[in-house]
C-alpha cells in the first residue's frame, strides 16, 4: 500500500475524514487528544475496498466473520472514558477485529496487548498495525473473555464485543483503580458499562449508554 492509498482520495480524503471529526465533536466527544489520533487514522485500511467509500460515516460497517468494525462514535467515546482518568500504562483491549480500534488506542496508552478469536481477522490487522508503525501494540490469539493473565494487572480494559454478563476473569486483571469498559447484555438491550475496581474487592458501576455489538464468544477460529 502506497502513501497515497493511506492518505485516501474522494471518500477517503483528509476533507472527508475531517467532516467526521466535526460530526463527532458536535455529538459531545470532548478529547481533542482522541479526536486528533481519530483524524490521522486512516480508517478506509480497515475494511475491503469494496466497502472503503463509506468509512468515514459513522456507522458500523461488516469485516467478515459475523463481525463489524465498530462506529467511530463509539470508539471516540469509549477511548475518551477509558483516559479520562489520566494516561495508562498497560491496556488491554479484548477483541481485536480489524484493528481500527487498536489503531486508535496505541498512540495514546504505553504498551497496548490485544486478544482475538479469529485468527484471519488477526492477522489482518497484525499487517495494518504494521503497515502505521505501532510497534507497542502486543497480539494473541485466544478466547477473549478470559483477557491475557499473563500480562496482567492493566490500568485499562476496553471491550469491543458483549458478554451476558461483566466476566468475573477481566475484573480480576484490572489493577487498583483501573477502568473497563464494556457493553453488557443479550442480542436486544445491551448497556455500555465502565468498572472501576477501587480495592482489591471493591468495584463500582456506571452505565454510560446504550449500545449494540457482536456477542463475546468462547473458543477461538483458526
Amino acid at each position: 500500500m502506497n502513501d497515497q492509498q493511506l492518505r485516501g482520495i474522494g471518500m477517503t480524503s483528509q476533507r472527508t475524514r475531517d467532516r467526521l471529526i466535526n460530526r463527532l465533536r458536535e455529538q459531545g466527544i470532548k478529547s481533542e487528544t482522541v479526536l486528533d489520533v481519530m483524524r490521522q487514522t486512516p480508517r478506509h485500511i480497515f475494511i475491503d475496498e469494496a466497502l472503503s467509500h463509506r468509512a468515514y460515516e459513522d456507522t458500523a460497517l461488516p469485516i467478515g466473520y459475523n463481525q463489524t468494525i465498530s462506529q467511530p462514535f463509539i470508539v471516540a467515546r469509549m477511548t475518551e472514558t477509558l483516559l479520562e482518568a489520566g494516561p495508562l500504562k498497560r491496556v488491554l483491549e479484548v477483541g481485536t477485529g480489524s484493528g481500527y480500534q487498536t489503531s486508535i488506542l496505541a498512540p495514546l496508552v504505553g504498551e497496548l496487548y490485544s486478544v482475538e478469536r479469529i485468527r484471519p481477522l488477526q492477522e489482518k490487522a497484525r499487517n495494518r498495525l504494521k503497515l502505521l508503525g505501532l510497534n507497542n501494540t502486543h497480539l494473541k490469539h485466544t478466547d477473549g473473555g478470559m483477557g491475557w493473565p499473563a500480562k496482567a494487572p492493566f490500568d485499562g480494559i476496553l471491550a469491543a464485543c458483549a458478554p451476558e454478563e461483566v466476566p468475573e476473569e477481566l475484573k480480576q486483571q484490572l489493577a487498583v483503580g483501573g477502568r473497563l469498559i464494556i457493553p453488557v447484555g443479550g442480542s436486544e438491550n445491551q448497556e455500555l458499562k465502565l468498572v472501576v475496581r477501587e480495592s482489591e474487592t471493591e468495584y463500582t458501576t456506571q452505565v454510560l449508554e446504550c449500545v449494540k455489538f457482536v456477542p463475546l464468544l468462547s473458543g477461538t477460529v483458526r
